[in-house]
C-alpha cells in the first residue's frame, strides 16, 4: 500500500512512518495542510492518516476540501481532542475513522488494515492466471501449487498486474506504487523487479509492451 501520513509532530510522524514501512508499505510523510493537499493532487494513496492540529490550517479544512473534490480515499483522523462531539465533527466532515491521542501503534496499524479492507470490498479475492495464484490475505504466491519466495515489491507488482488482467500497466504507475518521494528511483528499478519475477514465474508470464508498460494475460 501507499500511505500518506500528515503529522506535524516530528517524533510521532517518524514513529508512524517507521511502523508502516516495517509492514512493507510505501509511506510519504508531510507536516502541514498545504503539503498534504499538494501530495493528494499529484499521487494516489490507499489511505491518508491525517492529524487535525496542523500548523497552517485545520486538518478538518483539508478533509472538507478533499471530500468536496469527490476524493473518496479512506481517511483516518488523529487528534488530541477526544470528546464525543469532536469525534462526531470529524466523522461528519468525511473521516472514515477517528483515533484519539495518545494511542498504541498496534491499534493504529489494525485500524488502517481494517479501513483498507473495507474500501476495497472487505475480503480481497484470490487472484489467479493459468497455474499461478496470488492470495492477498496471506501475502503468498504459488505456481502449480508450489509456494514461491516473493519480495514485497515483487508481490506488489504482480498483484497490480493480476488486478488489471489483460490491461497494460504503465511503468510510472508501478514506480508510484513502490516508491515514496524520499526514495531515489533507479531508472531500471522496475525492469530489475520484473526480471526477478520472470525467473520465478516464467519468462513469458509478464509481457513488456515497449514504450507503454507491462501486461499479464
Amino acid at each position: 500500500m501507499r500511505i500518506l501520513v500528515v503529522e506535524d509532530d516530528p517524533m510521532l510522524g517518524k514513529a508512524i512512518k517507521n511502523a508502516l514501512e516495517n509492514e512493507n508499505n510505501v509511506v510519504d510523510l508531510v507536516t502541514d495542510g498545504e503539503s498534504c493537499e499538494s501530495a493528494l493532487a499529484t499521487a494516489s494513496f490507499d489511505i491518508v492518516i491525517l492529524d487535525i492540529n496542523l500548523p497552517d490550517k485545520s486538518g478538518l479544512e483539508v478533509l472538507r476540501k478533499l471530500r468536496t473534490e469527490k476524493n473518496l480515499v479512506p481517511v483516518l483522523v488523529l487528534s488530541a481532542r477526544s470528546s464525543i462531539s469532536q469525534k462526531i465533527e470529524g466523522l461528519d466532515f468525511g473521516a472514515d475513522d477517528y483515533l484519539a491521542k495518545p494511542f498504541e501503534l498496534s491499534e493504529l496499524l489494525a485500524r488502517i488494515r481494517s479501513l483498507v479492507r473495507r474500501s476495497k470490498g472487505i475480503a480481497a479475492p484470490i487472484l489467479s492466471y493459468e497455474d499461478l495464484e496470488l492470495n492477498p490475505a496471506k501475502h503468498s504466491v504459488s505456481k502449480a501449487g508450489m509456494l514461491l519466495e516473493i519480495s514485497p515489491k515483487e508481490f506488489a507488482i504482480l498483484k497490480t498486474l493480476l488486478e488489471n488482467l489483460g490491461k497494460v500497466v504503465s511503468k510510472s504507475r508501478l514506480e508510484n506504487l513502490l516508491y515514496s518521494w524520499d526514495n531515489a528511483i533507479e531508472s531500471n528499478a522496475i525492469e530489475v523487479h520484473i526480471h526477478h519475477l520472470r525467473k520465478k514465474i516464467g519468462q513469458n508470464f509478464i509481457k513488456n509492451i515497449r514504450g507503454v508498460g507491462y501486461l499479464v494475460g
